[in-house]
């Protein structure tokens, strides 16, 4: 039974709505990407053995592009690799951001743990790199057995094992994010050619523009690619490897939730526009909607796919192909540079990143502690040892003939075997008993808390029993058409789910709901007579019919005694509590409706039945390891 006495929910919907964040979308294009990408390996690799000369041929023709009498004149290869590549690591520098300024970083507290696991899973796997080749003609190699390829490695952890907690990603990408930063000082350091001060000197000035640009606040992209590209020649001029002027670019732009203010001046110019539709007016709305969305969710929705779905594997096409024969497979078995790069990355990646959490770990007596469980942080360190893109661009500039096939073949070899090591990791997991693997999955780290205010039973409205391990908060809108596609969905999963309780709080959006207002301060008039719950659910299921006269119809069917309610609207005797909803959903950094949160943590994604039901379900089994 509800807490109004009624019977339990059982509306079914088909419906979902996306509600998309940067990390879950970076998740889903890494998944389909990650097959692109092994299909333009695989391709490489029949080009190279069934055509090798046409294959050279082709990546070794020169493009130049040349403005006055100065210019730039590359092989199509090298385009690829410091040119394409620099968009590539763009997106990885709006990613890192984005977990800085929105994501588990956002605590700084945390960004001690993957900075100590993302150097330690660089440090060991070179010091195994070099116990094989110390001493040796390809000792300068180093470089090439330290980096995760973050893209491929997330899309092949999402196919090895399915149904991982959400924050095995976010680790595994947090810990990626400090490797991509130091394999692109290594380039630019230790791979980079003789360096020119003065062309590096005009590089660090064109930055500076850049910075003075962002700062002034100009949203131009036009701006922004002039002076990238300026910074790009730059630094290509100066011998060091330009691609990280993307990473750096990516970095200055920053990442935050749409304000409800920025999207309210969006509706009042939307409205504007509607009333009066000219071109001027349709310019203005468009910036306005632009603007209320940060530059890096913006860029991340632009850049992303065609960094995963094109550059990527582009680049793959143009430096996997190698001619496999059977002198190269003889020398491999016996190569240093072979055995050296599977090694490091097969055996080293999982021990640097394993043994670097722990020491922490015990370091700190728990209080810095992994986010998931030790099954999941060791799965994190094998697939970590795809070492695919940075490590075949940096495997370019350090070998050359023979060598690099070598090299190359290492690589591609490490790829596969992490990922066929990582599979049979969570395969043995999940034949553990249902306690310990979730605890070997999930660990048992706090999680951050994104809920500001919290649940209080003694003001807040409450369907479902107080004591239950799971609770689920909505902010909603009576008026909000998502909100009422999402409220048979809400029904079946207290329906389904006897131990969540369920929470609503007012977000009314007056700007584009002009009755919501109205409605929340009549839920709360029913509410001063014991009524939320059968008012909620009358508003819910009328949603076109909000007016004052509606309100009070609905009042005198529940049998409330309505000369008091009538005053109680009259007086907006509910605005106060309304308003203090208001208020905890700015603090949470809630500006739309429906938004949901899971004990305490913010529910992104989609809210059909499946998704919810899945949210829920992880949350009860980490409130169970926690008990």
């Amino acid at each position: 039974m509800t807490e109004s006495g009624e019977a339990p929910y059982s509306g079914r919907t088909a419906w979902a709505w996306n509600l998309k964040t940067p990390l879950r979308e970076f998740l889903r294009t890494e998944t389909g990407s990650a097959m692109v990408l092994l299909a333009a390996t695989i391709v490489a690799l029949v080009w190279a053995n069934v055509d090798p000369s046409s294959y050279d041929r082709l990546w070794h023709e020169a493009l130049s592009i040349r403005l006055g009498g100065s210019g730039v004149s590359l092989d199509l290869r090298t385009w690829v690799n410091s040119g394409l590549m620099t968009f590539f690591f763009f997106v990885v520098g709006l990613e890192a951001r984005r977990e800085f300024d929105m994501g588990e970083l956002r605590d700084r507290r945390r960004l001690v743990l993957p900075l100590v696991a993302g150097v330690g899973g660089m440090i060991v796997p070179i010091a195994v790199y070099l116990a094989v080749n110390g001493g040796g003609p390809a000792a300068h190699g180093w470089g090439v057995a330290m980096s995760t390829d973050t893209a491929f490695a997330l899309g092949m952890l999402s196919l090895a094992a399915a149904r991982l907690p959400a924050r095995m990603h976010a680790f595994l990408l947090t810990v990626t994010v400090v490797d991509d930063f130091v394999a692109l000082a290594v380039i630019g350091v230790f791979y980079s050619e003789a360096v020119r001060l003065s062309a590096l000197l005009a590089a660090l000035v064109i930055f500076a523009a850049i910075l003075f640009v962002r700062a002034t606040g100009v949203r131009y992209g036009f701006v922004y690619l002039m002076l990238g590209a300026a910074g790009w020649v730059a630094m290509l001029k100066s011998g060091v490897e330009p691609v990280v002027v993307g990473l750096a670019m990516g970095l200055i732009m920053y990442a935050s939730p749409a304000a409800r203010t920025d999207l309210e001046r969006a509706s009042d110019l939307f409205r504007e526009f509607r009333e009066q539709p000219t071109a001027e007016l349709a310019r203005t709305a468009s910036t306005g909607l632009a603007s209320a969305i940060s530059p890096n969710e913006r860029l991340q929705l632009l850049y992303h796919p065609w960094t995963s779905y094109l550059i990527v594997p582009l680049f793959a096409l143009a430096n996997a192909g190698i001619t496999i024969s059977g002198g190269l497979l003889s020398r491999a078995f016996t190569s240093p540079i072979t055995l050296g790069i599977l090694v490091a990355y097969v055996i080293g990646k999982p021990l640097g990143i394993t043994a670097s959490t722990a020491l922490l770990t015990r370091l700190t007596r728990g209080r810095v502690r992994p986010p998931v469980g030790w099954a999941a942080v060791l799965g994190g360190g094998t697939i970590a040892g795809i070492g695919f893109t940075v490590s075949l661009l940096i495997a370019t500039l350090a070998f050359k003939g023979t060598r690099l096939e070598e090299a190359k073949l290492g690589i591609l070899a490490s790829a596969l075997a992490a990922s066929i090591l990582t599979w049979a990791l969570f395969r043995v997991t999940a034949m553990l008993p249902v306690q310990l693997r979730l605890r070997a999955l999930m660990g048992t780290a706090e999680s951050i808390v994104d809920l500001a205010v919290p649940v209080d039973p003694d003001r807040d409205h409450i369907r479902g029993p107080e004591d239950a391990l799971v609770t689920v908060v909505e902010y909603g809108d009576f008026e909000c058409p998502f909100c009422g596609q999402a409220e048979p969905v809400v029904r079946e999963l207290l329906a389904g789910y006897g131990d969540v309780r369920y929470v609503w709080r007012h977000l009314p959006l007056q700007d584009v709901h002009p009755n919501a207002q109205f409605a929340a301060e009549a839920s709360e008039a029913a509410a001063a007579q014991g009524a939320f719950w059968e008012m909620h659910d009358i508003l819910m299921d009328h949603q076109g019919d909000l007016r004052v006269a509606d309100l009070i119809r609905y009042a005198e069917e529940l049998k409330l005694d309505v000369p008091r309610f009538r005053r109680d609207l009259r007086e907006q005797a509910g605005a106060s509590r309304v308003a203090e909803d208001v208020q905890s959903a700015d603090l949470s950094g809630v500006s739309g409706t429906p938004t949901f949160f899971i004990n305490g943590r913010r529910h992104h994604g989609a809210y059909d039945i499946e998704t919810l039901t899945a949210a829920v379900r992880a949350a009860k089994a980490k409130a169970m390891i926690n008990v």
